[in-house]
């Protein structure tokens, strides 16, 4: 335990010496006040006498003793004992984007989606997490990150933009560029893009030759952030790489000639080992063949090692907590950090005691 405010303890010492001195001072009016009184040691040689004034000096030494400990124990919790303790947080290597289509065809079930990502939010505990919304293109909302009360914060303002609040219409701006709408493999190549990129895929091609130029600009703003992060926690020895996945809601219904497909966004999620889970608020029945929006986006998200879900079905939620988790057997410990608390109940509690006995002892030394 150490004191913060240590300074206070001398001046409280030298009160408590000056007011002892001044009590110790000798009245020069006490003794004419006095009157002699004949024979007085008949009465102090009784045996009685003796014996009540033998438990006086012992009350005025209880007293004495309960006023000097609360004096010090006040001065000590005045002074704010603190303890100080070197942590190290438990952090676990996964990233998580966030991957949300903004086009009109998800205008009515937007808000649905935000509710369910707040959930997922809400579900983790050290993974870092970002949100990223695209409709001809993407704008990266917010970075990876563990800061979760920013992140709901965040999502909050994203439900009411799609709840139509006064005030949030900007949130989409940026989402729309003219060339068409709901490009999915663009949205979601941009929230690959999201992630810090490791030394194996750093400049490397996109799948297929082509090179999604756009959707790396959109989310360059938040990779310097989470890379800086990736390299402080590699500094620790025998850390191994960040586990990532993208939560990517979707109805999968293209309009418009995207850069890049479902099917190659998905081969660059392999390629990155990256996996990709799909909740579809769409989720209709439009027959079995291969071609249909949802049999795409569950061809897709398997292909990765990831799940599909529809948006309403329960197992949504705990599915992708489970399937991220399983992505990381053991945690990771963060930088360590100096946590100060106030530990003021040791001297607090030896005021309460001593205050009470020097209550006890005043009541029995009263004339």
């Amino acid at each position: 335990m150490e004191l913060m405010w240590w300074w206070l303890l001398p001046p409280a010492a030298v009160a408590v010496c000056a007011a002892w001195w001044a009590a110790r001072r000798t009245d020069g009016n006490a003794n004419a006040r006095r009157r002699p009184v004949a024979h007085a040691d008949r009465l102090t040689l009784l045996p009685e006498y003796q014996a009540a004034l033998r438990r006086h000096r012992r009350r005025l030494a209880v007293a004495l003793l309960a006023c000097a400990a609360l004096l010090a124990s006040t001065a000590v919790a005045a002074a704010r004992p603190i303890g100080v303790a070197t942590t190290r947080p438990e952090q676990h290597n996964r990233d998580i984007m966030l991957c949300l289509d903004a086009s009109g065809s998800m205008s009515s079930a937007d808000a649905a989606v935000v509710d369910v990502f707040s959930r997922l939010a809400a579900e983790f505990d050290g993974e870092r997490i970002g949100l990223t919304i695209f409709d001809s293109t993407a704008i990266q909302v917010f970075p990876l990150t563990d800061d979760y009360h920013y992140a709901q914060e965040q999502l909050k303002l994203a439900r009411d933009a799609f709840d139509g609040k006064p005030g949030s219409s900007g949130f989409l701006d940026g989402t729309w560029s003219g060339r068409g709408s709901s490009l999915i493999g663009d949205g979601l190549a941009s929230c690959l893009n999201s992630f810090p990129r490791t030394a194996g895929h750093a400049g490397a091609p996109d799948p297929g030759g082509t090179q999604d130029t756009g959707a790396t600009q959109d989310a360059a703003a938040g990779q310097d952030s989470a890379a800086a992060q990736d390299a402080a926690a590699a500094q620790d020895s025998g850390q191994r790489p960040r586990s990532r996945s993208v939560v990517l809601a979707t109805d999968n219904f293209l309009s418009g000639e995207p850069i890049m497909t479902l099917g190659e966004a998905a081969a660059m999620a392999r390629d990155r080992a990256v996996r990709v889970y799909a909740l579809n608020p769409g989720d209709l029945d439009y027959g079995a063949g291969p071609d249909q929006p949802g049999a795409q986006l569950r061809a897709a998200a398997e292909s990765t090692g990831g799940a599909y879900y529809a948006l309403d079905n329960p197992e949504a939620v705990p599915g992708v907590v489970r399937g991220v988790e399983e992505t990381e057997k053991a945690a990771l410990r963060g930088a360590p950090r100096a946590v100060v608390s106030d530990e003021p109940g040791l001297p607090l509690t030896a005021a309460l005691l001593s205050g009470l006995v020097l209550a006890a002892a005043g009541w029995r030394l009263r004339p």
